[in-house]
């Protein structure tokens, strides 16, 4: 198994890509350090802020802005986690810098086909495979194996085309 990479090296990675990064998230929880208060205060109702997320929003800004893309399908359940609602109520500023996201209800057959792991794929060469202890985000190991790389690529593709764009995926909420 490769090192596992985190802190600034992993967020090197989203400097260095040259044209995409394809995420897909599979996961109800995600524990970050740096989002577990503003979590908590999410929970009870009080807003958080944007202080804890603005370091990632202008790093985006900033390279969406050059003409990357960055785009990510996130599973969700129905009705969602606490963490998943979290991330439906964070997501408009995702998009607003840049960022496509879109949502695929764990239910949709296609699921069963896809990973069971989160990962990016950068550039469709190199595949950042996220690491965990529980729901504790380690970093990521990184790999060009060329049959692991493929069979992202599918993933992707599979995921991308049956997800709803954030506006429906809200709208078939509200149905």
């Amino acid at each position: 198994m490769s090192e596992i990479i985190g802190g600034a090296d992993f967020n090197a990675l989203f400097r260095k890509y040259r044209h995409t990064a394809w995420r897909l998230e599979t996961r109800t929880h995600y524990g970050k350090l740096n989002e577990d208060r503003p979590f908590q205060q999410w929970l009870t109702g009080e807003d958080p802020g944007l202080d804890w997320f603005r370091p990632w929003l202008s790093m985006m800004r900033e390279e969406l802005a050059t003409g990357k893309r960055m785009e990510r399908v996130r599973l969700i359940d129905d009705p969602p986690s606490d963490y998943l609602r979290w991330e439906l109520w964070g997501t408009p500023y995702n998009l607003g810098v840049g960022e496509d996201i879109r949502y695929l209800p764990r239910e949709h057959p296609i699921v069963e086909e896809l990973p069971d792991f989160d990962f990016w794929v950068f550039d469709s060469t190199t595949v950042a495979r996220l690491e965990f202890d529980g729901d504790r985000f380690l970093g990521a190991t990184l790999t060009e194996e060329p049959e692991l790389v493929l069979a992202t690529l599918r993933a992707r593709d599979a995921a991308w085309h049956h997800a709803l764009t954030f506006t429906e995926y809200m709208a078939s909420r509200a149905a």
